[in-house]
């Protein structure tokens, strides 16, 4: 168990108005939480102090050779006044899968959720209470050597900052449209597709600008082989109902195991609802569409939680979904994971986690 230190400010920041629109990540609460990494003491001084800005050479390895990684989840006001979060210990575990890859050096998982609820916890008058809000958590590790070699660094800093936020798109739960890339690719087998990491999203940006030139919100990956078989949306995973069965591209090295998609899973499966994580080509999709079988196409993500899909492009193919509109299958899983999630729902799988 870590011993936290805490400082508080002695400038407290001035919170958002009730009801101001607050965007996503724009604004930062009081405090951050920082422990340090060393060879010789491994993870050690775990604080919560005054959020402000790092002090870092130049030559620190993370601004050369990318060796960092980032997580993200989220704390809510609950039904009964209490603070919680969904899910941590997933965060914790997908935060050491992508540790491990990029060799950083592993958090233990009670230690991540530890430092998530120190901070929230001196922060928690941030957590915004008006509907579609929360209080968005960013984890992260970079390498702090100061050192122009390629190499693993052998001193980190993990850092959790906060944000209290609005909906990830400015549209809400309106259906999006979706460009499907056949040009760039994200990630292939092999590669750190499956990590969270900020290369992955770097790397998507240049298909993310030409998909908001044509008018389209994210940018659905295609496989880094041949091309064929969708993957993942630029910030979400993505979902599937044809015929009834409710299809997800499988986890296969190269998409990254959302939390909400694995919630969204054992959600339909528990509701009786056929769930195929497996191989989805586009071929299959047009079919679909053009046989009145695609009946619903969502995302999902810590972010938007599910995000319905109005429309797909694919080269001189346009597919709308549900005439534009949102799914019903979309919007009852919306209305669980948040319902869970705001402690308005039984939480029959234990996923709510409350700020001691």
């Amino acid at each position: 168990m870590l011993n936290i230190r805490i400082e508080k400010t002695t400038s407290p920041k001035q919170k958002p108005a009730s009801g101001e629109p607050l965007g996503f990540g724009k604004l930062f609460t009081d405090h951050m939480f920082v422990m340090d990494y060393a060879q010789d003491k491994g993870w050690h001084d775990p604080r919560v102090v005054p959020f402000a800005n790092l002090s870092l050479s130049p030559a620190t390895m993370v601004f050369h050779y990318g060796q960092e990684m980032f997580e993200g989840l989220k704390a809510y006001r609950c039904a009964d006044g209490k603070a919680c979060l969904f899910r941590p210990d997933m965060n914790a575990r997908r935060t050491n899968a992508s540790n491990d890859r990029l060799v950083i050096p592993r958090v233990p998982e009670e230690d991540f959720v530890q430092a998530v609820k120190a901070v929230v916890k001196v922060d928690e008058d941030w957590i915004p209470t008006a509907p579609g809000t929360s209080l968005y958590i960013r984890p992260f590790i970079i390498a702090t050597d100061e050192f122009l070699g390629v190499a693993p660094s052998k001193s980190y800093m993990f850092i959790i900052i906060l944000s209290p936020s609005g909906a990830y798109y400015d549209s809400g739960l309106a259906p999006v449209g979706i460009w499907i890339e056949d040009d760039y690719v994200r990630a292939v087998k092999g590669g750190m597709g499956f990590a969270k990491a900020g290369g992955n999203y770097a790397a998507s940006l240049i298909a993310q600008v030409k998909a908001h030139d044509e008018g389209f919100s994210q940018v659905l990956w295609l496989d880094g082989a041949q091309r064929k078989y969708v993957e993942e949306v630029g910030a979400m995973n993505i979902f599937f109902k044809i015929a009834g069965k409710i299809v997800t591209p499988e986890l296969s090295g190269s998409i990254l195991p959302g939390i909400t998609r694995d919630s969204v899973i054992q959600l339909c499966r528990s509701w009786g609802i056929t769930v195929e994580e497996r191989k989805v080509s586009v071929e299959e999709l047009l079919t679909a569409q053009a046989g009145g079988t695609l009946e619903e196409v969502f995302g999902t993500g810590t972010a938007a939680v599910i995000s319905p899909v109005g429309k797909l492009r694919y080269k001189d193919d346009v597919m709308t979904i549900q005439d534009g509109g949102i799914g019903e299958l979309s919007q009852k899983l919306y209305d669980t994971v948040t319902g869970i999630q705001l402690g308005e729902l039984p939480d029959e799988f234990g996923w709510r986690v409350f700020i001691d």
